[in-house]
């Protein structure tokens, strides 16, 4: 033979030994042996190189797949490929009856236990492996598990431990064999069956001996699949496009205006990219190249895509018409004419009957939904009646307070503010400024676009109408300052119907609008306080003071004579509450403003003059400072509630001259300056002093805003609280009196809730079990003595009946997704009461309060009177009680010392006293010597200091 032609069969050779391998792995579902220091004898057949020893056990272990009728050549017959039809003859002088070869792979073989040459060796071939472990596995891992040849063999077993065996070295073509039968089970657990047959089998055994042999390290061969690899890799073929965008500095956060212009007049303003047919794309791929990661590594890497093909997604920019002869033509047709004339009439009566009731109405779902009905659905749930939000002024942003319009029905304020902490305030300062702080007015007239926008200098936290004049609002901004607004001139856009403020009676075309009636008027603040003399921390509570009452310097109720709210109470975390006259300095009997000239925009940027005197320069005329009873810091009042009311003006009648004013205050130590036109004011004697505070920490501190002389210092300054508790676990959010009950107070903070009386010190008269979810925020029923409501942070509301039960609410009702900040409820009406709810999201919901939650039952006032007296007089028997206990308690530690021997506390004389505290000083000396002589800063041979 020449050497192309041994070449050429060598060549031949490699190749059958090759599809071989390939076969094989097929049978195995590709898997390879895991056996740790042993390796396949078909490794060395792979070679070309079979030994003697373990060649008739790798011809009995290859398996054939099915269906393989590739023809044999002379090089077939030279590859030690077995013969196909020698398969069961090889199988049969070996394997043992009812067995199947298995490849178990390393995974496996940890899964069952099973591990070569660990758990199973050549001379302890044999492990047990319950069915249900196989089961499981086939469940787990499916295909992929090792016993799926044998699924059905394994499936039909009858017994429940089935027997593999380990093949150390492959005689049967894998690393293990297992019984499909119970009769191979029992052969192979026990060998020595009866006599003669054991011995025989063994020597049959011993006759075959196998010699290993490692296999032989080769170079490794390169065929060029890491070209392959490298050229499916993504890789950046071009550079990364960068943008950057800049804007003058000045217009950072400024406002956009957008408009309208025509494409023509702009080079840049639009460019048309029209769809084209590419022919380079037609062709069809005959070939497709895919590639499997076999291994997954974590690569991080960026690529810009390459739109080799694009194609354009446009919206219609230019409305497409017809031409002028097809409009005359659709204009002249018959069948247009005709169906004008059919449609007109109906037309006509549909707007008609629309004018007149509602021809969309369905009675059937709104039947029994009355008033005069008792204990239908409408009664047992509140109602979403409407919901305002502005996409520009309040979405993503939180309300903080809400107010109803004092005398104008369907008109609600509610302040909105930037949803972030201090220390966020403090990141976004810049941004925050240009940011606009803003009190919405919105009306039901037109639920879409507020009425008017109140600008602050930061965000609100609590503003109020003022009851005497509701143009008159007043807010506290986070800053501490106090603001002042004045809508008179917006006063008859809040009054005007839906539509109205359109002009409709212009010159204009039909169909057409006045553009400017539509824009909602940004209002600027008329005054602010300086902030020097300002709140140091956030307004968090803001009241107008009874239009019947003014507090001087002295804190001292007086008659105010022009029944017009003139000062403002406020507090924030400070430790302080203020007092603030809205009067002018000179001429303290001067009331605010009423004409209408004054109010007037008098100056360029249109801001009434209202309160000119006050802007920039007011100050407080009253400063109430929280001092705790001990050291450790001051109250950080967040809210406060005073007992005098609007309108209640009884104290008019108790009041006494100024004279005696004055004997008081000598009397008390106090000194004051009086007004100059004070002399013939008149103190309200009724007037209490005392007011509730809720404070940052959860406390409830009961206090008086008189300024008295101190006994320590001589200063005059606000006395330490009468008593205060720290009841709540979270920081006080509602502090409200009841409508019907002036000494009744209803306090919210963290988790729970409390009702107090006023002269009840020991504590709250009901206290709420801690909630699950934390509260929010509280208000009475302003129509039920016994009913108020309670927000929740998860975004429901709590209904409390306490007629019904005091443990739990009677109704929970889900109103908004995100957590609500505030409510109020108010009497639209006789037979209408809504409640205004705001959230973290600047929604204002408007509900509707059922029937059965806005009418008192009957003696419901006399019921709930009863109630609170009752727990007035279990409160005083607790009391009576804790003083049993302590008396109780002493008396049982002086009988303890009694048995013990020990002599009863004896008083001292004066000189045993000074005896004693020299004694204590001296050893107190002594201890201090010795300390600074440890550290070193004092000799020894220093001498002591007499005592």
């Amino acid at each position: 033979m020449s050497e192309p032609e041994k070449k050429e069969v060598s060549e031949k050779e490699k190749e059958t030994s090759k599809q071989d391998e390939k076969e094989k792995d097929t049978a195995q579902g590709g898997k390879k042996s895991p056996v740790s220091g042993k390796a396949k004898p078909g490794s060395g057949k792979r070679s070309g190189t079979p030994s003697k020893g373990n060649k008739g056990a790798a011809e009995k272990g290859r398996a054939t797949p099915k269906g393989n009728t590739k023809a044999k050549t002379k090089e077939d017959v030279k590859a030690p490929t077995p013969d196909p039809t020698g398969e069961g003859e090889e199988e049969e002088e070996g394997l043992p009856e009812g067995c199947v070869p298995l490849f178990m792979s390393a995974k496996s073989q940890e899964i069952f236990g099973c591990t070569c040459d660990v758990d199973v060796t050549e001379e302890n071939p044999i492990k047990v492996i319950m069915k249900a472990d196989i089961m499981e596995d086939f469940f787990n891992r499916a295909a992929v598990c090792d016993f799926h040849p044998v699924k059905q063999a394994v499936q039909d077993f009858p017994s429940d431990e089935i027997v593999i065996v380990y093949d150390p070295d492959f005689k049967f073509g894998q690393n293990f064999y297992i019984a499909i039968t119970e009769e191979a089970k029992e052969k192979i657990l026990n060998p020595f069956g009866p006599e003669g047959e054991g011995e025989a089998g063994a020597e049959k055994e011993e006759e075959v001996v196998y010699k290993y042999i490692p296999p032989e390290s080769k170079e490794w061969v390169s065929h060029g699949s890491e070209k392959e690899i490298k050229e499916e890799n993504v890789v950046e073929n071009r550079r990364r496009i960068k943008i950057s965008a800049r804007r003058i500095r000045k217009e950072f956060g400024a406002p956009c205006n957008f408009q309208d212009r025509n494409v023509a007049d702009a080079k840049d303003a639009y460019v048309e990219c029209t769809a084209y047919e590419d022919r380079t794309y037609d062709l069809k791929k005959i070939e497709l190249d895919k590639s499997v990661q076999a291994v997954p590594v974590l690569v991080e890497e960026g690529t810009n895509t390459d739109w080799r093909y694009p194609r354009n997604a446009n919206t219609q920019y230019y409305p497409r018409e017809f031409s002028d002869k097809e409009k005359e033509t659709i204009e002249k047709s018959t069948d247009l004419q005709t169906f004008a004339k059919d449609m007109v009439p109906r037309f006509e009566l549909a707007l008609q009957q629309n004018e007149i009731m509602d021809v969309f109405y369905i009675d059937w779902l709104h039947l029994g939904d009355a008033d005069g009905s008792f204990g239908n659905k409408a009664d047992n749930h509140l109602k979403e009646y409407q919901s305002f939000t502005d996409l520009q002024f309040s979405k993503d942003r939180t309300i903080t307070a809400i107010q109803w319009h004092p005398t104008i029905k369907g008109v609600v304020a509610v302040a909105v503010a930037e949803k972030l902490s201090f220390d966020e305030r403090i990141d976004n300062c810049a941004k925050v400024i240009m940011t606009p702080s803003l009190i919405l007015i919105w009306s039901f007239t037109d639920p879409i676009h507020p009425q008017l926008l109140l600008e602050a200098p930061d965000d609100i936290y609590s503003f109020q109408f003022c009851p005497s004049d509701p143009n008159i609002i007043c807010g506290g901004c986070y800053n501490g300052q106090v603001v002042l607004w004045d809508i008179s001139a917006h006063a008859d856009r809040l009054k005007q119907q839906r539509g109205s403020n359109r002009n409709k009676k212009s010159n204009v075309l039909p169909g057409f609008e006045d553009p400017n009636a539509l824009k909602t008027p940004v209002v600027r603040y008329c005054a602010v306080s300086s902030i020097e003399n300002s709140h140091r921390a956030a307004i968090t509570d803001i009241q107008w003071v009874p239009d019947h009452m003014e507090l001087n310097r002295m804190g001292v109720p007086q008659e105010n004579k022009g029944l017009q709210c003139c000062q403002i109470m406020t507090c924030a975390t400070d430790y302080c509450v203020l007092v603030w006259d809205t009067r002018p300095v000179k001429g303290p009997g001067q009331l605010i403003t009423t004409k209408e000239t004054d109010k007037g925009p008098k100056n360029p940027i249109g801001v009434p003059n209202t309160f000119k005197h006050l802007d920039l320069s007011w100050k407080p005329v009253l400063k109430v400072t929280l001092h705790k009873s001990e050291p450790g810091g001051d109250h950080s009042p967040v809210k406060f509630s005073i007992q005098e009311r609007q309108g209640d003006r009884g104290s008019l009648g108790k009041a006494t001259d100024g004279t005696d004013l004055s004997k008081e205050a000598a009397m008390g130590g106090g000194f004051y300056t009086k007004p100059g036109s004070g002399k013939d004011k008149r103190t309200l004697q009724s007037v209490k002093t005392h007011f509730y505070v809720g404070t940052e920490d959860g406390e409830i501190v009961y206090v008086d805003w008189m300024p008295q002389k101190d006994q320590d210092t001589g200063k005059i300054q606000t006395p330490k609280p009468d008593f205060y508790h720290a009841i709540h676990d979270g920081p006080v959010n509602t502090l409200q009196r009841s409508p019907f009950f002036k000494d009744v107070v209803l306090c919210v903070g963290g988790w729970t809730y409390t009702i107090w009386k006023e002269s009840i010190n020991s504590g709250p008269i009901l206290q709420s079990s801690a909630s699950t979810v934390k509260l929010s925020a509280g208000h009475w029923s302003p129509s039920r003595p016994g009913v108020f409501y309670i927000a929740k942070v998860d975004g429901s509301v709590d209904v409390w009946d306490l007629l019904d039960k005091t443990h739990e609410p009677c109704m929970t009702q889900n109103v908004s997704p995100v957590p609500i900040t505030s409510l109020y409820p108010f009497p639209v009406s006789q037979k209408q009461h809504l409640m205004a709810v705001g959230d973290t999201a600047g929604t204002l919901h408007i509900l509707e309060i059922p029937w059965s939650l806005r009418q008192p039952t009957a003696n419901e006032y006399t019921g709930i009177s009863n109630y609170f007296e009752r727990e007035v007089k279990r409160r005083a028997f607790v009391v009576s009680r804790w003083d049993f206990r302590e008396i109780e308690k002493r008396e049982l530690e002086q009988e303890h010392k009694r048995k013990m021997g020990i002599a009863p506390n004896v008083q001292l004389s004066e000189e045993e006293i000074e005896y004693r505290q020299k004694q204590e000083y001296a050893a107190y000396i002594d201890e201090e010597n010795t300390f600074l002589r440890e550290l070193g800063l004092k000799d020894d041979d220093e001498p002591l200091p007499e005592t």
